[in-house]
């Protein structure tokens, strides 16, 4: 997450993770939803990046793309532990 402080980071990514966690319809606990959320806007950034060269900036911009990776990845991981 661009611009922001490390508790600021932990507190978005828990609000992602939970965020993404009730539109994909899962079940996790508190630190897997902040693994979630910090590691969706990590994924969210670099697509934002690919695809438009940019990413969205502030809080509020941070938060959607976090939550929009977070459940980029849970769909991921549904799609792998389908197949094996």
């Amino acid at each position: 997450m661009e611009g922001i402080g490390w508790i600021l980071t932990i507190i978005l990514g828990g609000l992602a993770g939970w965020i993404a966690e009730k539109v994909m319809k899962s079940d996790h606990g508190l630190l897997t939803n902040i693994i979630l959320g910090i590691v969706g806007a990590l994924v969210g950034n670099w697509l934002l990046r690919l695809v438009l060269g940019s990413t969205l900036g502030g809080i509020f911009g941070q938060l959607v793309v976090a939550v929009a990776g977070a459940c980029i990845l849970i769909w991921g991981y549904r799609l792998i532990r389908s197949k094996t």
